[in-house]
């Protein structure tokens, strides 16, 4: 696993022993980060990496220009991989590791509730049923969707870019923007 463009472009990254975490492979990450670069939703930006694992999807985003990341995490030995990638790719002093259960910290009372965030990478564990409540306490305008399973992001959602790799499903979305029509008062 390496970083595939940017400042950090092919260092090596770490991943977690066992089978805690499920790090994205090198050919779908280079195509989610291509799709956000090629829409210029990486430059600047604050990204949320919210099950970091190894910290590859968030790493990818800082060594592409987004500004700062924070990094959620419960597994140890995950967050001893993300804090060793984060420092052999300079990229420490641009991110915040926060660990801790992504759904608890998000929640209402959670120490990241109404947060927000240009973009979220949301990657966790496969076969998660909570899509719904995740897409509800994220305030983001970009997420980034990596499933087992077609996720629809609900309404207020627009779906921007799907794509399937063997049995990995990943969906990009944005909020949907109120056109000017929607902004009008209706006539009498």
């Amino acid at each position: 696993m390496r970083v595939i463009a940017g400042t950090a472009r092919g260092l090596r990254l770490d991943a977690p022993p066992g089978r805690s975490t499920r790090p994205t492979l090198d050919r779908v990450r280079e195509s989610i980060f291509n799709a956000l670069t090629s829409a210029d939703l990486l430059a600047g930006s604050v990204v949320l990496d919210a099950f970091a694992g190894s910290g590859a999807l968030g790493i990818e985003a800082l060594s592409r220009g987004a500004e700062t990341c924070v990094f959620v995490e419960r597994d140890r030995a995950a967050l001893a991989a993300l804090r060793s990638n984060l420092e052999r790719t300079r990229l420490a002093d641009r991110s915040t590791v926060v660990p801790g259960d992504a759904f608890a910290l998000l929640g209402s009372s959670g120490r990241l509730a109404g947060r927000s965030f240009c973009l979220a990478l949301l990657d966790p564990p496969y076969g998660t049923e909570e899509w719904a409540a995740l897409l509800d306490c994220i305030r983001a305008e970009t997420v980034v969707i990596e499933s087992d399973r077609v996720v629809d992001p609900g309404d207020g959602w627009r779906v921007r870019w799907d794509r399937r790799y063997g049995g990995t499903l990943v969906r990009i979305a944005e909020r949907a923007a109120r056109g000017p029509a929607d902004n009008q008062e209706p006539a009498s």
